[in-house]
């Protein structure tokens, strides 16, 4: 699963680079992601996740034993 966030599921989308002459080229927006290791305190392990920037803002509100409980109860193997 290459560039796709695995809390989120925000992936590349296409769009259109216009030049100044209005000459309209296809080309892909990639999501922001980092590879992030978390401290999952509950089962005594790190975790290592790919995530994007909201994702860590989510993480940092909810906790990630929350979230982590989300992504399972969706089926995502963790």
């Amino acid at each position: 699963m290459a560039r796709v966030c695995q809390i989120t599921g925000k992936k590349p989308i296409v769009g259109n680079s216009v030049s100044h002459s209005n000459i309209k080229t296809k080309r892909r927006f990639l999501p922001n992601l980092q590879k992030k290791r978390f401290f999952f305190a509950e089962e005594d392990r790190w975790v290592t996740m790919k995530v994007s920037t909201d994702a860590l803002r989510t993480i940092n509100k909810n906790g990630l034993s929350t979230v982590i409980k989300e992504m399972r109860a969706n089926g995502a193997k963790i």
